[in-house]
């Protein structure tokens, strides 16, 4: 399967979701949060650093739940293009 090649955008908004993430984790350890969501370790890493710029909607969802990220907040964010903003799910 041959994959059109990602624009500077989504790029971009990858670096944007990694951070965000990242940042939302704090002191958290990446394994603990990587194996509470249901994904890997290296996974998680590749999302924080923008390596993998296009995540599955239900692995955002995931990560997002562990760490009570509102996904509506996220995708404005996103949307805008600035880690501004993310709530918290009380």
């Amino acid at each position: 399967m041959v994959r059109n090649p990602l624009t500077d955008d989504e790029r971009h908004r990858g670096l944007v979701l990694g951070r965000m993430l990242q940042q939302a984790r704090g002191s958290r350890s990446a394994a603990a949060v990587a194996f509470e969501a249901g994904i890997s370790l290296d996974t998680l890493r590749k999302i924080e650093r923008g390596a993998i710029a296009t995540p599955a909607f239900f692995t955002v969802a995931a990560l997002a739940r562990v760490l009570g990220l509102d996904l509506s907040a996220l995708a404005e964010a996103l949307a805008a293009g600035a880690p501004a903003a993310t709530s918290r799910v009380a």
